[in-house]
């Protein structure tokens, strides 16, 4: 693979991902208000839009800040070529398939990339969420998960709401992280497909990277192990969950934002914790650059 290809993007919209080798910036602040959280579908189709002009024909992993931007996952993954179909794995302490009726989120956006249909299936690992749990079980979009195209792996949390509607084959559930990822890789020994890969980093136990959302168990041992048993190569990836802080313009994105019980950013901690994630995007970059179509 030549270097063009491997050249990191950063979405720069919140300031808050580190500075990479060879990366490639396109400062997008001004769009920060309307994307941060969630949008209309109108601007997410101008946002897919200014990506078509502004991304180069090869590139490697996309940085897009905040996990508050996952959804951007969505116009990534879309813009892939649909000759040949692919798996999409995401990593998140969420399942992101979450009823949202005003556009588009960053808890909705995996509903959107299951109905593509150069998407085989998708998978959401590590949840620890109660978005999951029984008393959340009517937010979630059930047509994905019936059409068996979305399967939730999660750790210690009780799905038992999912076999008595007939959805015990899209619910993985175990005890603990290494149970998972041993389950995970065992189950890519007969998948054929190649792999889009998107990380958000409340995935991980706190100690391993603070996020501004609340956070899993995994350890990057654990994400490391995942990544090495995508077998038959990445065609392309993200990741998010940087911590940065935002004060909303707008009282509907406040409202929405603490309905979701976002925990608060220690400023004296900001600089700390945005190193720590560095170091920790560093090691993943390594890892995902190996496993590189």
């Amino acid at each position: 693979m030549n270097d063009l290809a491997h050249r990191s993007i950063v979405l720069d919209i919140d300031r808050s991902v580190g500075p990479l080798p060879g990366r490639l910036v396109l400062p997008l602040e001004h769009w920060q208000e309307s994307l941060r959280f969630g949008c209309s579908l109108a601007t997410i189709r101008r946002f897919r839009g200014l990506l078509d002009e502004l991304l180069p024909s090869e590139y490697g992993t996309v940085f897009m800040g905040s996990g508050d931007f996952h959804h951007l996952s969505w116009p990534l993954i879309a813009r892939l070529p649909s000759h040949r179909p692919f798996q999409v794995v995401v990593l998140d302490n969420h399942p992101d398939n979450m009823r949202f009726p005003f556009g588009v989120h960053c808890g909705s956006w995996v509903r959107k990339v299951a109905m593509l249909p150069q998407v085989s299936q998708v998978h959401v690992l590590g949840i620890t969420s109660a978005d999951i749990g029984g008393g959340h079980a009517w937010e979630n979009y059930l047509t994905p998960l019936l059409r068996r195209k979305l399967t939730y792996w999660s750790i210690g949390v009780d799905t038992g709401w999912a076999r008595r509607l007939g959805l015990a084959r899209a619910f993985r559930g175990f005890d603990s992280p290494e149970a998972m990822v041993e389950a995970f890789v065992e189950s890519q020994c007969t998948i054929t497909a190649p792999s889009y890969l998107s990380i958000d980093k409340d995935v991980f136990a706190p100690e391993v990277a603070h996020t501004n959302w609340d956070q899993g168990r995994l350890l990057t041992s654990h994400a490391l192990a995942l990544i090495d048993g995508l077998r038959h190569g990445l065609i392309g990836s993200d990741i998010n969950g940087e911590v940065s802080h935002y004060r909303y313009q707008s009282w509907w994105k406040r409202r929405l934002s603490a309905m979701d019980e976002q925990p608060e950013i220690d400023p004296a901690m900001l600089a700390e914790w945005q190193a720590q994630q560095h170091a920790l995007n560093l090691q993943l970059l390594e890892a995902i650059g190996a496993r590189a179509e």
